[in-house]
């Protein structure tokens, strides 16, 4: 008997050291947990919050979504009903909860039809802070969130009462405009934010050849947050005030970056706050009163109310676009401190420093080669002294591992990463090693913001797993575009993978290498994972992981589930641009999601997407429209000049990766001068190639075998005002045209440049010189 409860404390003490909760397994004793019940119902609410009337979704009537607290061991049973025209979906954000109830539409749970109710049904064997949303299209940033409050059985932490603080952005702007609009490669959100990188303030701040650098590389301007939005919200105000919290008080405050897009930095009026648990787990408290929270994290505060005076929690978005506040207590305020707004000229040049090569793929010519680690070293820093790890087993075209896997016994250390005597290399213990950087985050060789680590985050406990578990050791390299807004994992996006194998049993390790410019949250669907930090074996657990701009995170968890899970990219417009992939532990699926294809999923991201211009000027009217998706594109482009030169064409393309693209059309112009007698019809072939410099390049040959070679590019010289330019010339060597006696070379070159002001983001005023047909001016039009 005694043997027996020593086994038991041995197996619940390894329970609560790596908190992997089995959710799939027996549930011989949850019949008896006391049930508690929620009902929510999504519909259409209009809101007002800038002084205009907008459609948004709602939880019960509100955004944020109800505080659904529950206590640890209960049965959760919550029934949503979708009041809405639209199907709709909700995940249950960190929970660990059996595969059918994770809400993920038409990969773990069918979508919520107009008019149904779902039931989902789950114990709750783990307490903490955490949120549920909606998992279709871009719905949670129209208001699908909340938040759930678990509250321990038992704590050692002392605290008098509970708030917890939802944080979110707001855009009027319907989402999916927005969307569309990053995708056209529109400028105008940095615009109307003034982060624009013009000319004339990188003269001014000599950063001229960092500039130059990064148009070389095919890098647009430096963007913290891609975005617009008019407000930033806790608990759906930009200002809360709670009066009722008295002076001594000791609040656990429970934050929920429930945002779209946006971070925020955390900062506290008063006494530095304690901080207390991270993603809805306990760690070692650490006063901490700057604190970066990415999107779909949580983390909770420890905060005491001042003897006198009211203190001020202040979300201040990371790109410097807005903030939102918290109040708690009454009297004066004790104001949080301010976070200034980002320099990102400065930031431009710091990260035109480094000795690296940027511009990976986020689309490439054969999604299935497995290049990742090729890829990896071809665009990662030179590092003093050190050299990526060699790879040996794997050759460089291999298929015998997909694209995503390579093996951890094939990596190998570099002469000058040895380990010491005590087994340790670079400050980690060798079982944490990342290739090339001695520490995740280790800021002295990598250039990176200590701020954006997670060294402060230690668990309470072990959490190593045990010894013997065979390792899975796999690369992700975050990709992405910039200029056609394509987002991707080792530059391939959802819709051109397959399913992830992994097999129970085993430890994943996945390094996390961020090869843009932008923190990508990395969340993975009904597990907890390690981040492995300086903290060893005390390295923290999260569902949620920040990646900065070029720099790596490395994170481990424990294959104890069953089924199909997802991971990927928690900015709503990057999981919705590719930037996502299926764990499957190559289980049968579930019965009730027959009728419910995975390609409705998988095939999100590569959605077809429209855009147009207009031009109506004094020389000369314009028309571009487009209809593209990941790879293929058709695009109509006419002029018509008031001296009756007309030129219009129609083409597909098909691009071969982020740069290159080949493609076929029809072109019609008038061959006579001031003339439309003489309308002239061929077909054209070709290649696009975006250049260094981000100069567009147009090769062709059209039926006539004319081969013609043009150019095109647009820089904003000042913050409103772009100088763009184009050039054509073609040429004809009389191999099908019968020239006049005497003629045997005819060329033709067409040029114009000119000056854009942008007005907003539909309308902008042009004046331009273009050799056909002269000087004018006038109005474009963008729909």
């Amino acid at each position: 008997m005694k043997l027996k409860i020593n086994l038991l404390l041995l197996l619940l003490i390894s329970f609560g050291a790596n908190a992997q909760f089995k959710a799939n397994e027996s549930e011989e004793n949850i019949d008896n947990w006391p049930e508690r019940v929620y009902d929510l119902t999504i519909d259409y609410e209009t809101v007002n919050y800038t002084g205009k009337d907008v459609k948004a979704m709602t939880f019960n009537g509100s955004i944020p979504g109800p505080n659904l607290e529950f206590n640890e061991g209960e049965f959760a049973i919550i029934n949503v009903t979708n009041k809405m025209d639209v199907e709709t979906s909700v995940h249950w954000h960190g929970l660990i909860l059996p595969n059918f109830y994770d809400g993920v539409p038409y990969l773990t749970t069918p979508p919520i039809q107009p008019g149904e109710t779902q039931q989902y049904k789950f114990a709750l064997k783990q307490s903490g802070t955490y949120w549920y949303h909606s998992h279709t299209g871009l719905q949670e940033q129209r208001g699908v969130y909340g938040s759930i409050q678990i509250n321990p059985k038992e704590t050692d932490l002392e605290y008098d009462k509970d708030l917890v603080l939802v944080l979110s952005d707001w855009m009027d702007e319907n989402p999916k405009s927005q969307l569309r609009n990053l995708k056209r490669g529109n400028e105008w959100y940095l615009i109307k934010k003034n982060q624009i990188q013009s000319w004339d303030k990188v003269i001014a701040k000599g950063a001229t050849g960092a500039k130059l650098k990064m148009m070389w590389q095919r890098m647009p301007d430096m963007a913290i947050l891609d975005n617009y939005y008019d407000l930033f919200f806790i608990n759906g105000q930009a200002e809360q005030i709670y009066p009722e919290f008295k002076p001594g008080e000791r609040v656990r405050v429970r934050f929920v970056n429930a945002a779209a897009a946006s971070y925020f930095w955390l900062t506290f009026g008063g006494q530095d706050p304690m901080l207390v648990s991270s993603d809805g787990l306990d760690v070692v408290p650490v006063k901490k009163n700057k604190t970066l929270i990415s999107v779909a994290e949580t983390y909770d505060f420890i905060v005491t109310i001042p003897e006198s005076g009211k203190l001020e929690i202040l979300a201040t978005s990371q790109d410097g676009s807005g903030k939102a506040s918290a109040f708690l207590g009454t009297g004066e305020v004790l104001p949080a401190p301010e976070v200034p707004k980002p320099d990102l000229i400065k930031q431009m040049q710091e990260m035109m420093a480094m000795d690296m090569k940027m511009g990976a793929p986020a689309a490439k010519l054969n999604p299935s080669k497995n290049d990742s680690i090729e890829k990896m070293k071809k665009y990662a820093m030179k590092m003093d002294g050190m050299k990526m790890g060699k790879m040996k087993g794997m050759k460089k075209d291999s298929t015998e591992m997909d694209h995503d896997k390579m093996g951890h016994e094939d990596m190998q250390m570099d002469d000058k990463m040895k380990m010491d005597d005590g087994g340790k290399m670079g400050g980690m213990k060798m079982g944490y090693m990342v290739p090339q950087d001695k520490v995740i985050g280790d800021n002295m060789k990598t250039g990176g913001n200590p701020e954006f680590n997670y060294h402060y985050l230690k668990a309470p406990g072990k959490t190593e797993f045990e010894d013997g578990k065979p390792v899975r050791e796999m690369l992700f390299n975050l990709t992405g575009n910039m200029n056609r807004y394509v987002w991707s994992i080792n530059g391939v996006p959802l819709s051109e993978t397959d399913k992830i194998k992994i097999k129970q049993g085993e430890v994943v390790r996945i390094t996390l290498n961020n090869m843009t410019m932008m923190h990508h949250p990395m969340h993975l669907h009904g597990h907890f994972f390690r981040v492995l930090n300086e903290n060893g074996e005390y390295s923290p657990l999260k569902h949620t992981v920040n990646v900065a701009p070029m720099q790596k995170v490395v994170i481990e968890f424990d294959a104890v589930e069953y089924g199909d899970w997802f991971f990927h990219c928690h900015v709503l417009y990057h999981i919705n641009s590719g930037m996502a992939r299926v764990f499957s532990y190559d289980t049968p699926r579930d019965e009730r999601l027959k009728g419910y294809p995975l390609s409705n999923l998988t095939t999100e991201a590569d959605h077809m997407w429209t855009w147009g211009e207009v031009t109506g000027a004094s020389h000369m009217t314009e028309l571009f429209y487009t209809a593209t998706n990941i790879r293929n594109q058709f695009t109509l482009r006419g002029e018509y000049g008031w001296n009756e030169n007309l030129e219009a064409e129609f083409t597909y393309e098909r691009w071969l990766n982020s740069y290159f693209r080949v493609f076929g059309g029809v072109n019609v112009e008038n061959e006579g001068e001031d003339s439309l007698d003489e309308i002239s019809t061929t077909g054209v072939v070709g290649v696009r190639y975006l250049l260094p410099l981000l100069i567009d390049s147009d090769l062709r040959i059209d039926n006539k075998l004319r081969p013609t070679i043009s150019f095109a590019t647009a820089t904003m010289i000042f913050r409103n005002i772009a100088l763009y330019g184009e050039y054509e010339y073609q040429m004809d060597f009389g191999w099908v045209t019968d020239f006049e006696e005497g003629i045997d070379f005819e060329e033709e070159t067409t040029w114009q440049v000119g000056l854009e002001y942008v007005l907003s983001r539909n309308f902008s005023l042009m004046g331009s010189y273009d050799n056909r047909f002269g000087w004018g001016g006038g109005l474009s039009a963008r729909f």
